[in-house]
Protein backbone atom coordinates (compact mmCIF):
# COMPACT_ATOMS: atom_id res chain seq x y z
CA UNK A 1 0.00 0.00 0.00
CA UNK A 2 1.36 3.82 -0.92
CA UNK A 3 2.25 5.96 1.87
CA UNK A 4 -0.38 8.02 0.46
CA UNK A 5 -3.33 5.55 0.81
CA UNK A 6 -1.91 4.36 4.35
CA UNK A 7 -2.39 7.88 5.89
CA UNK A 8 -5.97 8.37 4.35
CA UNK A 9 -7.04 4.97 5.34
CA UNK A 10 -5.03 5.40 9.45
CA UNK A 11 -6.90 8.53 9.45
CA UNK A 12 -10.76 7.60 8.61
CA UNK A 13 -9.88 4.33 11.18
CA UNK A 14 -8.74 6.94 14.11
CA UNK A 15 -12.27 8.90 13.27
CA UNK A 16 -14.12 5.41 13.88
CA UNK A 17 -12.02 3.95 16.64
CA UNK A 18 -12.29 7.06 18.51
CA UNK A 19 -15.42 8.38 17.66
CA UNK A 20 -14.73 11.53 16.43
CA UNK A 21 -17.76 11.93 14.60
CA UNK A 22 -16.93 15.92 14.02
CA UNK A 23 -13.76 15.33 12.41
CA UNK A 24 -13.23 14.06 8.62
CA UNK A 25 -9.87 12.63 7.43
CA UNK A 26 -9.22 16.36 5.66
CA UNK A 27 -9.59 17.57 9.08
CA UNK A 28 -6.27 15.74 10.47
CA UNK A 29 -2.38 16.79 9.09
CA UNK A 30 -0.51 14.69 8.69
CA UNK A 31 2.05 16.08 10.31
CA UNK A 32 -0.23 17.20 13.14
CA UNK A 33 0.62 16.03 16.84
CA UNK A 34 -2.16 13.48 17.99
CA UNK A 35 -2.12 14.41 21.53
CA UNK A 36 -1.83 17.85 23.62
CA UNK A 37 -2.15 20.75 21.23
CA UNK A 38 -2.82 19.17 18.01
CA UNK A 39 -5.59 16.34 17.85
CA UNK A 40 -5.86 17.02 21.60
CA UNK A 41 -6.35 13.32 22.13
CA UNK A 42 -5.75 12.01 25.76
CA UNK A 43 -4.08 8.63 27.28
CA UNK A 44 -6.82 6.60 26.71
CA UNK A 45 -7.15 7.97 23.34
CA UNK A 46 -3.50 6.32 23.39
CA UNK A 47 -4.83 3.07 24.42
CA UNK A 48 -7.12 2.72 21.57
CA UNK A 49 -5.25 3.56 18.88
CA UNK A 50 -2.32 0.80 20.41
CA UNK A 51 -5.48 -1.55 20.09
CA UNK A 52 -6.39 -0.13 16.28
CA UNK A 53 -2.56 -0.54 15.11
CA UNK A 54 -2.96 -4.63 17.08
CA UNK A 55 -6.53 -5.06 15.34
CA UNK A 56 -6.08 -4.00 11.97
CA UNK A 57 -2.21 -4.49 11.25
CA UNK A 58 -1.21 -6.95 13.73
CA UNK A 59 0.97 -5.00 15.70
CA UNK A 60 1.49 -5.42 19.39
CA UNK A 61 3.08 -2.81 21.38
CA UNK A 62 3.45 -3.14 24.76
CA UNK A 63 6.51 -0.75 25.49
CA UNK A 64 5.22 2.72 26.85
CA UNK A 65 8.41 4.56 25.44
CA UNK A 66 8.08 2.89 21.84
CA UNK A 67 4.07 3.97 22.20
CA UNK A 68 5.04 7.39 22.48
CA UNK A 69 7.37 7.08 19.78
CA UNK A 70 4.78 5.28 16.65
CA UNK A 71 1.65 7.39 18.39
CA UNK A 72 3.33 11.04 17.22
CA UNK A 73 1.15 12.22 14.44
CA UNK A 74 0.04 10.07 11.16
CA UNK A 75 2.88 10.06 9.61
CA UNK A 76 4.91 8.26 12.58
CA UNK A 77 2.12 6.11 12.73
CA UNK A 78 2.05 5.43 9.21
CA UNK A 79 5.88 4.82 8.89
CA UNK A 80 6.07 2.23 11.22
CA UNK A 81 2.76 0.46 9.98
CA UNK A 82 4.57 0.13 6.79
CA UNK A 83 8.11 -1.01 8.71
CA UNK A 84 6.31 -3.31 11.07
CA UNK A 85 2.84 -4.38 10.06
CA UNK A 86 1.19 -7.01 8.13
CA UNK A 87 -0.20 -5.52 5.67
Amino acid sequence: MEIAELKEKLKSQIILFLNLTDLTPADIKDDEPLFGDGLGLDSIDSLELIVLLKREYGITIQDPKEGRKVLVDVNTMAEYIQQHGKQ
